[in-house]
């Protein structure tokens, strides 16, 4: 597939609308559960229903047990923020410039500043094949 063709494919075709959020005092046991249940590989932390952060399974294996961190840990504590966004209508080459540059593999979707879903870097890899 070359750059012309990735070029037109829309994030909103092909995100993950799967989406889970949870407040800051979420626990990281809560939310692995959450994670294992749902079959996702990442939360939204929001707080008073504004998108703060995330929380990937990348944070999991390095903030929490590298750091040999308490289950009971708040999600405030390991979440990556600020929660960095794309909006739905941009293209899946706008998506994997921004991954690259901020070296991330899950990016959050929006639409009028609202958080609607996910794109992953498995998401843009299946586009390819």
């Amino acid at each position: 597939m070359n750059n012309s063709s990735f070029d037109s494919i829309l994030i909103k075709n092909i995100m993950n609308k799967a989406l889970i959020t949870v407040n800051p005092q979420t626990t990281c046991f809560q939310i692995a559960k959450m994670m294992d249940i749902g079959f996702i590989g990442a939360v939204i932390v929001q707080e008073k229903d504004i998108p703060v952060g995330i929380i990937t399974d990348r944070d999991f294996a390095i903030k929490i047990a590298a750091n040999r961190l308490s289950y009971d840990t708040h999600a405030r504590e390991i979440m990556s923020s600020p929660l960095i966004t794309i909006n739905h209508d941009r293209t899946v080459l706008d998506a994997t410039k921004i991954m690259n540059i901020m070296k991330i593999r899950k990016l959050a979707v929006s639409e009028n500043d609202k958080i609607i879903g996910i794109i992953t870097s498995t998401d843009v890899i299946n586009q390819l094949t």
